[in-house]
């Protein structure tokens, strides 16, 4: 972390979150002898829309969406732009670019452990977390604030309009925290 401070790193925490058409009942009110309610689509259910994030705090964050969840080569696409960009890095200041992440099975799988090597060479580091810790992940926050403020109470008919509620979210996030926001595409065939 001081390194980063120092400029002499760049340290990016990389996680994946999910979300459902239905989003869970948070808090709520009603006034005083009136019933909650909540109004409710009629489907229920639909694939999970699933983002992967990578968050260098107060600087910038770059994320993917993938309806289910993320999977080796999707997970290597996101991987093999952020290690473009960290080659660029390199080469202009100098700087690593160092991915914090947990141990989850898919970043630590035979194919992904394959793709080491050429993204070290390009100047991405992986660093794992140690397991269960995910509480020491700061992207975790993040995740927290975009389900309790931007997505919180809402129903959605579709994946598309759930996914285009998570990217207004995350549009919302980053001028509120006045940092850069840079979505991945992946290539549809």
């Amino acid at each position: 972390m001081l390194a980063a401070e120092e400029g002499l790193v760049d340290i990016k925490y990389l996680d994946e979150a999910g979300f459902c058409l239905w989003s869970p009942v948070s808090y709520s009110y009603s006034p005083i002898g009136e019933q909650k309610r909540l109004e409710q689509t009629l489907t229920r259910h639909g694939r999970r829309i699933s983002i992967l994030g990578l968050w260098q705090p107060g600087e910038a964050f770059e994320y993917a969406l993938s309806q289910g969840g993320f999977k080796g080569p999707s997970y290597i696409q996101v991987m093999d732009w952020v290690a473009q960009k960290a080659a660029q890095t390199l080469a202009e200041t100098g700087r690593i670019t160092v991915v914090v992440q947990d141990n989850g099975s898919l970043h630590k799988s035979r194919l992904v452990q394959q793709q080491w090597p050429r993204w070290q060479e390009q100047g991405l580091f992986i660093f794992f977390l140690p397991p269960y810790c995910s509480e020491m992940n700061p992207i975790e926050t993040q995740w927290r604030q975009l389900k309790c403020h931007e997505i919180a109470g809402q129903m959605f008919d579709n994946e598309y309009d759930l996914a285009m509620t998570v990217i207004d979210g995350m549009e919302a996030r980053s001028k509120a925290g006045n940092y850069q926001l840079e979505r991945f595409m992946f290539k549809c065939a």
